[in-house]
């Protein structure tokens, strides 16, 4: 797959509830996630994802999720992603908006950055 149609199934696949396919099917197992807060900003190779996507299930019960169209430069495309969660913990529920981009290598996704304000 080129990097258009990686971008075109990240959306789809999160626009119906499908984010493990993105994981087993578009990302490869090298896989470099970067956030911008928290305790584990760099979560390097896919066993580290998965850990970083049970934290954010433990924490987190999400209402909705939207993902925008990809903007999509060479190897590289990003997406805005909107979510309704609840913090579990503090029962606190919020709108949240962040900014993913990735990058294209050798047909799977191999890093990912995200970037949102803290609260």
């Amino acid at each position: 797959m080129n990097t258009q149609e990686i971008a075109n199934n990240l959306v789809a696949w999160c626009n119906s509830g499908q984010e493990a396919r993105c994981y087993q099917e578009l990302y490869s197992p090298n896989i470099v996630s970067i956030e911008p807060h928290g305790d584990n900003q760099v979560a390097e190779g896919m066993k580290a994802v998965e850990k970083k996507g049970e934290w954010w299930r433990e924490n987190f019960e999400v209402h909705s999720t939207e993902t925008s169209a990809p903007v999509v430069a060479e190897n590289w495309f990003s997406v805005r992603h909107n979510m309704d969660v609840t913090h579990k913990p503090s029962g606190q529920r919020s709108q949240m908006s962040e900014l993913g981009v990735y990058q294209v290598a050798d047909g799977k996704i191999v890093k990912e950055q995200f970037f949102y304000d803290a609260e």
